[in-house]
């Protein structure tokens, strides 16, 4: 497989967020820590939650669940590369105030309410405030969790256990595909601390094809989940659901999936002009980490 990271970095350096240009810098040995923070504070509000269409298609300012999710990448990105526990206290800030918008049973709600609906996919400003969703608790506790894996000082806050407690009695229930790779890959994150989740992890893959490609049922006609939504990280639990042969041909479809122009397409629906070339941005990042997460398989050069 081949991928050109040089197109990649002069795509971002044309299209991309700030954000996305310094997670991908950092990513590739050539940014900072200080630089990913600084520019994800641009999406933070007071009350220490993300908006301002850190979720491409959530443009409105207030702080919401889908925002936490993109806001704990970068920071799970810092926490990573950093040496010792990032200094900004962002994370923990984060933590605090999921805490206060979750709901009694441990889940979060799909969305909050918008104050304005300008270019916010329907599924977001329609969305019910007052019911968990498994979906968004389950990708954004996947996020938490890389970050706690790094920092010590959110290991133990209780909006973490409320919210994995959550995922774990209900990941049974999951059937629709977007939201069984979500549960699938939080409980892959939390088998480090939680191997007792393992036997759930298979029991849920038995809901998986062997090619690992399940339709997204109300997507594009070919808008699916595969190999690496379920099972982005190598020696993990669940790259057990999968065969050697099924995740190498997923990485040649991601990696084959570059553009001329160095970039990665979108392969779901955007809701506004403005999100159609941020998700470009966002999944070209996306795409790179995942494909240098697993080097050994991927063939990326090893300095990267």
């Amino acid at each position: 497989m081949t991928v050109d990271i040089g197109a990649a970095g002069a795509f971002l350096a044309g299209h991309g967020r700030i954000l996305d240009r310094r997670r991908f810098e950092l990513m590739t040995g050539a940014g900072d820590v200080a630089a990913v923070l600084a520019a994800l504070d641009a999406y933070r509000n007071p009350d220490g939650g993300y908006g301002w269409g850190l979720e491409p298609d959530l443009r409105d300012s207030t702080s919401q669940p889908g925002a936490a999710l993109h806001a704990f990448e970068a920071l799970a990105d810092a926490a990573t590369a950093a040496t010792a526990p990032i200094p900004s206290g962002r994370a923990r800030e984060l933590f605090d105030w999921l805490d206060s918008v979750t709901l009694a049973d441990g889940g979060l709600p799909f969305a909050l309410p918008l104050n304005d609906r300008a270019g916010s996919a329907p599924f977001w400003a329609d969305a019910d405030s007052t019911a968990s969703s498994l979906q968004i608790t389950s990708i954004v506790t996947m996020q938490a969790l890389r970050i706690a894996r790094h920092d010590p000082t959110v290991r133990s806050h209780p909006w973490l256990a409320r919210a994995t407690s959550y995922c774990v009695e209900h990941a049974a229930t999951t059937s629709p595909a977007m939201e069984l790779a979500f549960v699938v890959s939080c409980l892959d994150a939390l088998a480090e601390s939680r191997p007792d989740v393992i036997p759930l992890i298979t029991q849920l893959g038995a809901a998986i094809p062997p090619d690992g490609v399940m339709p997204v049922i109300g997507g594009l006609p070919d808008e699916a989940m595969r190999p690496l939504d379920f099972a982005p990280y190598p020696d993990r639990p669940a790259r057990e659901l999968f065969s050697a042969e099924v995740v190498t041909a997923d990485l040649d479809r991601l990696a084959s999936a570059q553009r001329e122009d160095g970039g990665w397409p979108l392969e779901f629906a955007a809701y506004s002009p403005a999100a159609a070339l941020e998700w470009r941005g966002y999944m070209t990042v996306h795409a790179m980490s995942i494909l240098l997460a697993n080097r050994a398989i991927s063939g990326l050069p090893p300095g990267f």
